[in-house]
């Protein structure tokens, strides 16, 4: 036989599209071409896997030798495609049997002397080899990251000898078992905060709904530690949504092979860029708001950020996701985020005390980092107080607060109510399912008519008010949201205090 194909997979944002790796043998004076939008590794291949044939004492054809990559028109990039090669020619020049072939897909790196070498992104492959019905065979290193997948049969090898002897049914490869390793995540306890009653309060209301939270206040009220505390307070996540966290993380190069139900929490510095913030580079990658995908994304001094990365901040709270386009490619990577951010008055932190050092025109630039639209997409911003001396002097005496796992159940009460109502949480209602389960009555409308014209709220800030109420009705397991959740709800509404100095 001159002609065999080998299925493989591509790496496209957190997509895995099929490639077809056709190996095709003709007379000629020899020679090794690979056409199919190859990049510059893709082309390297063919050193690799010459010398991986030969090493493995096979017979390395003399022949005229194509290799096709289709689709055509889908840029190929990496390592990835060099088993998947391999396995062709051999194939193609009858060294092994091709009558195997269609019940397996082949991942992986060959090293000179014909080892198999881990790749990265492996798991969107293993994702969408299962759906096709089909088994992996892959480099041992990404083993435990590719059984991950309930559903397939990972076949690990870490040469190609091994393969071939698989092909040939003379060595069965044994099917990698999953390692199921959940993390131990520590986090701060809520109720180690010294005071803020208010802002507990607020925190446990942001991770019932999904809200976006801002605390703004002095230096060392705990404005850090309180945001520390949400991955302590947030429903695990389920295995599906996992397995997407652990997908977008596989992309990005950070894998570790295990199962884990943590939710991610990023804290990325005030000194990143737009393109470490949402994604980027020539080969479009995911940014800290995708590695937060239904996690926390916390930024601590947001005023010290750029307001270019800021705004681009924008889009994916609204949307909760972000597109990518670059010259080779685009890609579309998940972003459904909650933001908690914190921040101080003022550059010095003292506004309205004496201690206070700065100047308006210092004052106004701070400040003016936060836009409008920006500022209009949180729905909780929460001022910190600085804390009592009795307080700092007598914890002691001061009333022990609840626990995390107390708090938590109680979010995961909310989450359940919110989850069986309407499928989604309460941050991701629509302005049809508002007026559906938060219904205003006569009280409800004259109390939110009031709010419009006193806080100035816009039409998202009007409909986010309402998603907050819904949600503090939920943790209080009321089936409609009534006056005392409204006016609760507005509480946390009050925006940063204008610049007064």
């Amino acid at each position: 036989m001159s002609l065999a194909t080998v299925q493989t997979r591509a790496k496209l944002g957190i997509q895995a599209p099929s490639v077809s790796v056709e190996a095709h043998l003709s007379n000629g004076l020899p020679s090794f071409h690979i056409v199919g939008l190859p990049e510059t590794a893709v082309k390297e291949s063919k050193d690799r896997v010459r010398s991986a044939i030969i090493s493995s004492h096979f017979e390395f054809p003399p022949r005229r030798i194509t290799i096709n990559l289709a689709p055509a028109e889908l840029p190929k990039e990496g390592s990835r495609f060099d088993l998947a090669i391999a396995i062709g020619i051999l194939a193609a020049s009858n060294q092994i049997p091709s009558e195997l072939l269609d019940q397996y897909e082949f991942i992986g790196e060959l090293a000179l002397s014909a080892e198999l070498r881990p790749v990265e992104a492996v798991l969107p492959s293993a994702l969408n080899c299962a759906a096709s019905g089909k088994q992996l065979i892959i480099s041992q290193g990404n083993a435990d990251e590719a059984a991950l997948v309930d559903s397939l049969t990972v076949l690990p090898a870490k040469h190609l000898l091994e393969v071939s002897a698989h092909l040939h049914q003379r060595e069965t490869i044994t099917a990698w078992q999953r390692v199921s390793i959940k993390s131990q995540q520590t986090t701060p306890q809520l109720q180690d905060v010294i005071g803020q009653q208010h802002a507990k309060r607020a925190l446990e209301i942001a991770a019932a709904g999904g809200h976006h939270l801002l605390f703004y206040g002095p230096p060392g009220t705990g404005k850090t530690l309180l945001a520390s505390c949400p991955p302590g307070l947030l429903p695990p996540l389920s295995n599906l949504e996992a397995l997407d966290v652990a997908s977008i993380h596989s992309v990005a190069g950070k894998a570790q092979g295990q199962y884990c139900q943590d939710r991610p929490f990023r804290a990325p510095h005030h000194s990143a860029s737009a393109a470490a913030m949402v994604g980027g580079g020539s080969t479009p990658r995911p940014g800290e708001i995708s590695l937060a995908h239904l996690g926390v994304l916390f930024l601590d001094e947001l005023p010290e950020f750029q307001r270019s990365v800021l705004e681009v901040l924008r889009e994916p709270l609204e949307s909760g996701e972000i597109n990518i386009s670059r010259a080779s490619a685009q890609a579309c990577y998940p972003a459904r985020f909650q933001l908690i951010a914190a921040m101080k008055p003022c550059p010095c932190g003292y506004l309205g005390s004496q201690r206070c050092i700065c100047t308006s025109p210092q004052i106004d630039r701070y400040r003016s980092k936060i836009s409008g639209p920006l500022l209009d997409r949180i729905d909780l911003q929460v001022q910190v107080s600085a804390i009592e001396n009795h307080q700092l002097l007598n914890p002691q005496e001061q009333p022990a607060g609840e626990s995390n796992q107390i708090i938590q159940q109680r979010i995961c009460t909310a989450r359940e109510i919110q989850l069986g109502r309407q499928a989604v949480i309460n941050s991701q209602l629509t302005s049809q399912q508002l007026k559906q389960y938060c219904p205003l009555k006569k009280a409800e409308r004259d109390l939110m008519d009031q709010a419009v014209n006193r806080f100035g709220l816009s039409a998202r800030g009007f409909y986010r008010v309402l998603k907050v109420a819904r949600t503090i009705a939920d943790l209080s397991e009321l089936e409609t949201p009534g006056i005392d959740q409204y006016q609760e709800a507005l509480s946390f509404r009050s925006t940063v205090q204008p610049n007064t100095k």
